[in-house]
């Protein structure tokens, strides 16, 4: 069955558009905001005859041009619109009063991961919680989360709050876009305009497993290059904020983990011998990379390739969260001594005095497990299994699909 995305079925339904006629519109989008013949959403929305008075572009930019973490994009005058262009990723994280006057409604066309840490479902927060504020209306066009629904991971703790942390949520979070708006309305109390432009014809557990299998994959950022290293993500994006490389520099980024001085066959061997149990649903694969940039440049590293598709894939069994910590529970376990996670002067995303593998994780209880050589699977378990069980509770009532 084909699937038609939240921006399709928008521009489809001339009666979906009718609330939006006279009003002024804003686009919050990135390079993957395209339509199903790959039409820019700005495009497509502008030849609607939507009246388009700005434009937001997230972490990376509109135009997906950054490729690391932290860096800035600018303010910038559409060039062939010439209307605003309003970077959430550079002066500011929320949109500022002057950004919230241009317009109505804002359209929120992002492409998602699925994880807690993209900072696309922080964004979207951030402007729920100004246009609250401010009186303005939300619509969530509405895209696949293509790491599909499963749960996994610890819930973010009191305190942990960041950029890459908007809430008590788990690492992997199961929902779409919209659902996930629903979330954090109910959750902290948020008075606002809200509609979802749902998709047409999204199961989860049909074919591609949250994404649709006749849809191109686009980069929602520089270093998400497929589906691959979306369900992966979960887990390998807590590579850094360890010393290893996560693939940075490489064209299979957030997809593997090495170093220069491991031993990747040993350190499959190893996960392998820890906790068998947590590696079903993927293949590891041990590899030699160089990274172009970024961490270990230029060095030779050896490496472990998680393979989250082909016929090792069950959308059922695989732990991405679990899998990434037990590579560092092998490599502590193999090298006691081994300097794993990167120090408190290394500022991820601009927090101070803390490390950057507690500030992914919500919290120190994965690092803590990882570090403690008594600690073993079931007790890493003990501190998810709740977690995941009430998430899945908590959201049970908002799920669209």
């Amino acid at each position: 069955m084909t699937v038609h995305f939240g921006i399709d079925r928008l521009l489809a339904d001339p009666a979906l558009r009718k609330p939006l006629e006279g009003k002024r519109v804003a686009l919050l989008a990135h390079p993957a905001s395209v339509t199903a013949d790959l039409t820019h959403s700005l495009d497509a929305l502008v030849a609607s005859g939507l009246d388009i008075t700005a434009v937001f572009g997230p972490q990376h930019g509109v135009r997906g041009d950054l490729q690391d973490n932290m860096m800035e994009s600018p303010d910038f005058t559409d060039p062939t619109y010439g209307m605003p262009v309003f970077s959430l990723y550079g002066e500011v994280r929320r949109p500022s009063g002057q950004s919230m006057h241009t317009f109505d409604v804002i359209l929120v066309d992002l492409q998602d991961l699925g994880c807690r840490i993209y900072t696309y479902v922080t964004t979207l927060l951030y402007i729920l919680e100004a246009a609250a504020q401010h009186g303005k209306a939300v619509w969530v066009l509405d895209r696949p989360n293509p790491a599909g629904r499963p749960v996994e991971g610890t819930r973010l703790l009191p305190g942990w709050e960041s950029f890459v942390g908007a809430g008590p949520m788990v690492m992997r979070h199961g929902l779409s876009m919209g659902e996930i708006g629903h979330w954090f309305i109910r959750h902290f109390g948020l008075d606002v305009d809200y509609r979802v432009i749902a998709m047409d014809g999204w199961d989860p557990k049909g074919p591609g497993f949250g994404w649709p299998t006749d849809r191109v994959w686009i980069n929602p950022s520089p270093n998400a290059a497929n589906v691959n290293m979306a369900r992966a993500y979960a887990g390998t994006v807590m590579v850094e904020g360890a010393t290893l490389s996560e693939g940075r520099g490489t064209t299979r980024p957030l997809e593997l983990f090495g170093a220069p001085d491991i031993d990747a066959k040993a350190v499959i061997a190893e996960m392998q011998r820890l906790a068998p149990q947590w590696l079903g649903g993927c293949k590891l694969r041990d590899i030699w990379f160089q990274p172009t940039f970024h961490k270990h440049v230029g060095q030779l590293n050896s490496g472990v390739h998680i393979h989250a598709d082909g016929p090792w894939y069950d959308d059922n069994a695989f732990q991405p969260w679990r899998v990434q910590a037990l590579g560092f529970k092998a490599i502590r376990s193999l090298y006691p001594d081994y300097p794993i996670w990167r120090g408190k002067d290394f500022k991820y995303e601009y927090t101070d005095d803390v490390l950057a593998i507690d500030v992914i994780n919500g919290g120190p209880g994965l690092r803590q497990w990882v570090d403690d050589a008594g600690a073993v699977a079931g007790d890493l378990d003990a501190l998810a299994l709740p977690d995941e069980a009430a998430w899945r509770d908590e959201i049970a009532d908002l799920l669209i699909y």
